[in-house]
């Protein structure tokens, strides 16, 4: 069997990713999460020719949005990056970690967090069932 390092995974991951993000399958894709800056920075030359293959654009994440969608500890302390084509895409995603952030400074997160869960999942481009099992089979909330 032949064993693959966990850079060339990762990379292999994204590249996937990026080519769903061209094709329209995705409006933002989310890199595997790293440990540090350091680490995912690594990837940058990479990602640079995968967004010149795919016509792909990324934004380097050092607070990923947490939502419903995801248990916390896997993406909190870690880094991402977000693959995107169009700028409204990335301007969305901004929005709504906006929203929350202002929904969490007013006490309102409570009655619109599910909200945001499912917005980001649109953006994720999950299904309405695909977003309800991640709703559903999260344990691990902040």
């Amino acid at each position: 069997m032949h064993k693959i390092d966990l850079y060339s995974y990762q990379l292999g991951a994204a590249d996937c990713y990026c080519e769903m993000v061209n094709a329209g399958l995705k409006k933002i894709a989310l890199s595997h999460p790293c440990n540090s800056k350091a680490l995912r920075d690594e990837f940058f030359e990479d990602f640079d020719k995968l967004g010149k293959e795919y016509n792909v654009r990324y934004y380097p994440e050092d607070e990923p949005l947490f939502t419903d969608l995801f248990p916390i500890s896997l993406n909190k302390n870690r880094y991402v990056v977000i693959f995107y084509c169009e700028d409204q895409y990335l301007e969305e995603y901004l929005k709504i970690k906006q929203d929350k952030a202002e929904s969490v400074a007013a006490g309102t997160y409570e009655e619109c967090r599910r909200d945001i869960a499912v917005r980001y999942g649109k953006l994720l481009g999950y299904s309405d069932a695909g977003i309800e099992r991640l709703l559903r089979s999260n344990t691990e909330r902040e």
